[in-house]
């Protein structure tokens, strides 16, 4: 091993004279470099080697490159590169080589590779590297798709990058995105060939025997890639998305018609291609002279609106689903949030929107959220009649969804609706009670402002009895706090008492009422320690803070601090796990006086 490393120390020699010999290193600088390299390499060279060590070898072998590169600007020394640079760019190339073919696995350290090639201009070493990390990994489309724009930004080779996109295909033959960049690299192909041809028109260099094949500069290759690609995946999208690639190039109309024709001919029981067609409608060129005033540019834009609507009242014709409706509500949706003086164009928005949210509540095919947002405008129109019909109707389209009839009943209350109390049982009998605690607690807030005291404490004690434990302690929660500010802290503490015993218990449940203790004019101790006694049987072994609040408690002025000892050992007893130490180092915080 000892050998190895010195015919390695030995060979950079030459290249650390050079930098001593033209300034750009001192003499002090190279021997650290010697000793720095000759510790890495022997890391390199162990029986047991890591992968860490390649990684530091490698990083401190850049920060040289690094290093030379701003010395070189400093002295203005710009010669014997190949002596200098190149042997330790080779070197950080072979040390890469040796770590990926351990860590073959490593797609980062591959890449890493190939950031690096990149950087110091070794691009002709790029193809290799990828050559090597796609034969381990030709399971990656991503990879794939890097290497092949790599040999066509980097390399400037369409050949190479169109043969990688075919090896691609063939690993990957459904693979949108392989075949998304494989139909832009021929587009951006057909381009170059353009600019190329055009310019040398312009020099009139007589090209000899080179022609440029019509076919391929009006883009026949992406083209074919198209045909193929939609042979293999059926999917309006995908479609579409092939589609705004070929947008980008503006020698591409006759297959943008062709992929438009194709959409419109195969794709039309799918919502995304009566989605694309509507949208467009939107970019068809206006009447010049209108639109000067403001008033003339909303006129255009609510024809165009208009004939976007027509598109998608053909869709829901022809394909009428959820996703279809969807669609349309979307749009009209999006249209109405947009800004605009001009109320008239405001209103035929908002009144195109209510129209289709009916349209498609009546043919049940109405998202769920859309209710939300059909209320919202209702409301904010001051439709109190409609909002209420449109609440009922939520109900019953989606009456086991807790979120809708949370909205409905807060929108029924909000309008002072007298069926409220009715709604709230049906409501109960369709939710599934693991879900309701929204509704109990929407429940108690109506019934606290609407109804008498008795029977606001009959929704609690039948809120109590509920089987889901989140409910029953939500509900003894709100029950002592609606006690304690109707009847004050006697009625509290009765509540209280009544409670103390039926499990299940929430910390809040406590804390509550030793607050509500601690407001009187004269609270009394043993009270309190009832209270922290109660809540630590329940959390006493998790609960860290219950024992410190308590040990304060007893510190206090109506407190024996001679119990804080008793606490203290008990607290040590009861608690489990990481909640012991965090006690320890609270407690003696507050011993000395820093808690």
């Amino acid at each position: 091993m000892a050998e190895i490393v010195q015919q390695r120390i030995e060979d950079r020699i030459p290249e650390l004279e050079q930098l001593e010999r033209v300034g750009l290193f001192t003499k002090k600088e190279v021997k650290s470099i010697i000793k720095k390299s000759t510790a890495l390499e022997y890391k390199l060279h162990r029986l047991i080697i890591n992968k860490e060590d390649f990684i530091a070898y490698i990083q401190y072998e850049i920060n040289i490159l690094e290093l030379v590169k701003k010395r070189r600007v400093h002295i203005h020394y710009h010669f014997k590169r190949e002596d200098i640079e190149f042997p330790i760019i080779h070197r950080i190339n072979s040390v890469f080589r040796r770590a990926t073919n351990k860590w073959k696995d490593d797609v980062q350290l591959w890449l890493s590779h190939v950031a690096f090639c990149k950087k110091w201009a070794t691009k002709g070493q790029i193809s290799k590297v990828f050559s090597a990390m796609l034969a381990i990994h030709p399971d990656k489309p991503a990879l794939w798709i890097m290497a092949a724009k790599s040999e066509l930004e980097d390399r400037n080779s369409s050949e190479s990058a169109r043969h990688l996109f075919l090896r691609a295909l063939r690993f990957h033959p459904n693979n949108k995105k392989v075949y998304q960049e494989y139909f832009r690299m021929e587009l951006l192909h057909c381009e170059k060939l353009r600019k190329q041809k055009k310019e040398l028109e312009q020099a009139e260099m007589d090209m000899g025997d080179y022609e440029f094949s019509p076919e391929i500069l009006s883009g026949k290759l992406a083209e074919v890639v198209y045909r193929d690609a939609t042979g293999k995946i059926k999917d309006a999208e995908f479609v579409i998305s092939l589609l705004n690639i070929a947008a980008i190039f503006d020698f591409t109309k006759e297959l943008q018609d062709s992929i438009l024709q194709d959409l419109q001919t195969n794709y039309t029981e799918e919502s995304v291609t009566w989605d694309f067609m509507a949208k467009r409608e939107l970019e068809a060129p206006g009447a010049g002279e209108e639109l000067q005033s403001a008033k003339g540019r909303a006129s255009d834009i609510n024809r165009r609106e208009e004939r976007c609507c027509q598109v998608y009242e053909e869709g829901v014709k022809s394909l009428h689903t959820e996703p279809m409706w969807t669609c349309y509500a979307a749009f009209c949706l999006e249209r109405l949030k947009r800004k605009t003086n001009v109320q008239e164009l405001k209103e035929n928005r908002q009144e195109r929107l209510l129209g289709v949210l009916q349209l498609a509540h009546d043919s049940s095919l109405l998202k769920e959220d859309y209710y939300k947002k059909w209320l919202q405008i209702l409301l904010s129109s001051g439709d109190v009649e409609g909002a209420a019909s449109v609440a009922m109707a939520a109900t019953q389209r989606y009456n086991q969804s807790v979120s809708t009839w949370t909205l409905s009943l807060q929108t029924l209350m909000q309008l002072g609706s007298g069926d409220v109390g009715r709604l709230f049982q049906d409501a109960f009998k369709h939710i599934n009670p693991k879900e309701s605690l929204p509704l109990w607690q929407l429940l108690v807030q109506w019934s606290v402002a609407n109804q008498s005291p008795e029977e606001t404490e009959a929704v609690f004690k039948r809120g109590l009895l509920s089987t889901v434990a989140a409910v029953a302690m939500e509900m003894k929660e709100s029950y002592l706090d609606w006690s304690y500010s109707t009847g004050g802290y006697k009625k509290a503490r009765r509540t209280f008492t009544s409670l103390q015993e039926s499990r299940p218990f929430s910390k809040a449940f406590f804390t509550r009422m030793i607050q509500m203790e601690k407001e009187q004019d004269t609270p009394k101790m043993n009270n309190l320690r009832d209270y922290y006694e109660r809540a630590l049987q329940e959390f006493g072994t998790s609960d860290d803070d219950l024992w410190l609040q308590y040990i304060q408690e007893e510190l206090g002025d109506l407190g024996q601090p001679e119990n804080c000892g008793k606490i203290h050992w008990r607290a040590m007893k009861f608690l489990e796990g990481e909640s012991v130490e965090r006690f320890i180092s609270r407690y003696t915080l507050l011993q000395t006086g820093h808690l």
